[in-house]
């Protein structure tokens, strides 16, 4: 379990999955509420209507009993004076909840007309033993003794104009039963004035039965598609992940048969799309091949120095072995000879594998012109000319050496004379070594470089050495951010042109 959850797969379809789970619960949750929420802008609409629709009639003083109030499953209605005496309701209606009245049957005023209605005294009480203003309000009706019209003196300002209805609704949420069935209305309440100046409340109800039951359909339709979005979400994102990474799965197959086999030739399969995987794929057989580069490049190395050093022990061997049987055939001068070469290669074989590892030069700085004319000092036949105060950083031993080399090169074959040039070259300190020697062809000026190269076939191991020493001083060359080029000295030679980046004084 914990390795099929841990692969690329299983966490993409999982963070897949639960990213589409909640913009759908979170889309859902959104489509509801606005299902819900206009389908009860509508009931409201539809019971403003049945109210208004009732309130019509008592503005045109119709009696309350011959009122249309419509079926009481539909609109269930209730028509209350101010002080909340019910007096008109839809047939059949047995309970209401939600309007504030609870009573569904009109009192003994009920079958009589606005006009008719008794006035009750103007010091009433309520349940309590509170005045409540009933006396203010019912003095409007006929029996008040203000001549049928009566007078607006009494008038609440939040009241109807005497036979308008207003303009104002309120809109509430209960239940109502009729013929024994409870159901959800959203409830309007409208005040209306009759032409006897009776104001009365008319409540109307519109059912929630298409709400409630338009929300459930949507809900049941999201419960059930919700799950099975979602298997097929992650069915196609295991299907398409699987797909995708089915050539990272070929490249982890023949790299694990690489490293089994130590086949560095082998490489792994590039897929045809120009995609991650395809440049991953790439840049794995670039590194397989400059690995298999690197390898070979040791092999010969060590086979190279194997066969260098062959050479100078046997004689060393030999030598010794005669002194040893026959003292006066000794040869002392040959056998040091032997043995300084020996050193030199060793040293040489040694400064090439802390190059090889990545030895970074010793931090210091120095004049390179000053050390030319030191290493060329040194030697005859070489002439020095240098600018002052051009200083490079790095190793001076090391650079040293890669001078030393160069020089002991082209003292090896120039003619009669070896020339050296220091000079500035904006950022760069320019260093030239040129003879007037053969030099070298245009096609071997690269394989010089290369270890133990020797491109003069008629010299000998001893004139020529390992062949070591270019190869050492463009390794030196690099390591200190620089440069080493041959090319065409002006006397026909060979001209070696080295480049260090130049310290400001």
């Amino acid at each position: 379990m914990r390795r099929l959850f841990g692969s690329v797969r299983a966490k993409a379809t999982l963070a897949a999955t639960v990213v589409v789970a909640v913009a759908l619960v979170a889309a859902g949750a959104a489509v509801l509420l606005s299902l819900r929420a206009d389908l009860v802008d509508q009931a409201d609409a539809q019971a403003d209507s049945a109210a208004r629709h009732v309130a019509s009639q008592l503005a045109a003083g119709i009696a309350y009993g011959d009122m249309e109030l419509g079926d009481a499953e539909e609109h269930p209605v209730q028509v209350a004076e101010e002080e909340g005496r019910l007096v008109a309701a839809s047939e059949d209606l047995e309970s209401v909840e939600g309007t504030g009245i609870a009573g569904v049957g009109p009192g003994p005023t009920a079958s009589r007309s606005p006009s008719a209605s008794p006035v009750p005294s103007a010091t009433a009480q309520d349940d309590d033993g509170e005045d409540d203003n009933h006396g203010r309000r019912s003095g409007r009706g006929s029996g008040s003794g203000k001549g049928g019209g009566g007078d607006d003196a009494g008038r609440d300002d939040d009241d109807p104009a005497v036979g308008q209805i207003s303009e104002d609704v309120r809109n509430s949420q209960g239940t109502a039963t009729v013929d024994g069935d409870t159901a959800a209305y959203r409830f309007a309440a409208v005040e209306v004035t009759t032409p006897q100046d009776v104001t009365l409340t008319v409540h109307a109800g519109a059912p929630l039965a298409a709400e409630q039951g338009a929300v459930r359909t949507a809900l049941t339709a999201m419960l059930i598609g919700l799950p099975l979005l979602l298997a097929t979400v992650a069915g196609v994102t295991w299907r398409v992940t699987r797909r995708a990474l089915r050539p990272v799965e070929g490249i982890r197959g023949e790299m694990a048969a690489i490293t089994a086999s130590q086949n560095l030739a082998r490489r792994v399969p590039v897929p045809a799309a120009h995609d991650e995987v395809a440049r991953l794929a790439r840049t794995t057989n670039e590194t397989l091949a400059a690995l298999e580069a690197s390898v070979e490049r040791q092999r010969r190395f060590v086979a190279d120095a194997s066969h260098e050093l062959r050479s100078p022990i046997a004689s060393l061997r030999t030598q010794l072995e005669v002194g040893a049987a026959h003292p006066e055939l000794l040869d002392v001068a040959g056998a040091v000879e032997d043995t300084v070469r020996l050193q030199r290669l060793a040293a040489d074989l040694l400064l090439l594998a802390r190059l090889d590892a990545g030895e970074r030069p010793v931090d210091g700085r120095f004049d390179l012109g000053v050390l030319a004319a030191e290493e060329g000092g040194r030697r005859a036949g070489v002439a020095v000319a240098a600018e002052d105060a051009l200083e490079v950083s790095g190793s001076r031993g090391q650079v040293g050496r890669l001078l030393a080399n160069l020089l002991d090169n082209a003292r090896r074959h120039a003619r009669e004379r070896v020339e050296v040039r220091v000079r500035g070259d904006g950022g760069w300190a320019v260093l030239t070594v040129a003879d007037d020697g053969d030099g070298i062809p245009a096609g071997q000026r690269d394989r010089v470089f290369e270890r133990f190269v020797r491109l003069d076939d008629a010299r000998s191991r001893d004139d020529g050495g390992a062949g070591l020493g270019l190869a050492i001083a463009r390794d030196v060359a690099v390591r200190h951010g620089g440069t080493l080029t041959v090319g065409e000295a002006p006397a026909g030679g060979a001209l070696f042109e080295l480049r260090l980046p130049r310290q400001a004084s």
